[in-house]
């Protein structure tokens, strides 16, 4: 049997940016609720940072700055955690729960790959829990 990995279980290509786009561009890619952060990349795709509306309206909104014409490179927070893309979902679980993540960018040699949620991550591993057989309680 072959251990499951991040990669089996993680969300593919997550709305990224390059950080050269316009606060007002991540404005229009956070503006659904399921959104909650937009990832941002450079060029090669490798994750520089992780911008969220909070960050949108502190660093943008409230210092007035033009969303326009505000890079969003100079904005973005470094992620707190990523995981590799061939972490066994095991160790995955483990690690978000003991960093108390809802969700940590899923990383291939440096590159934005994935985002892996915990809530997707438990019923993962619930699916992939044997059934006790009769007899066994």
């Amino acid at each position: 049997m072959t251990t499951e990995r991040v990669r089996d279980a993680m969300i593919s290509d997550p709305r990224s940016l390059s950080g050269t786009a316009s606060a007002q561009e991540a404005g229009k890619v956070l503006t659904p609720p399921e959104v909650r952060a937009v990832y941002v990349v450079d060029a090669d795709g490798a994750l520089t940072g992780v911008l969220t509306r909070k960050t949108l309206v502190a660093k943008v909104v409230a210092e007035g700055l033009d969303p326009s014409r505000t890079a969003i490179g100079a904005l973005a927070e470094e992620p707190y955690y990523t995981i590799d893309a061939d972490t066994p979902l095991d160790q995955a679980f483990h690690f978000l729960e003991e960093h108390d993540a809802e969700r940590v960018p899923v990383v291939e040699q440096g590159r934005l790959v994935g985002v892996l949620s915990r809530s997707v991550l438990q019923r993962r591993l619930a699916e992939d829990e044997e059934p006790d057989a009769p007899g066994n309680a």
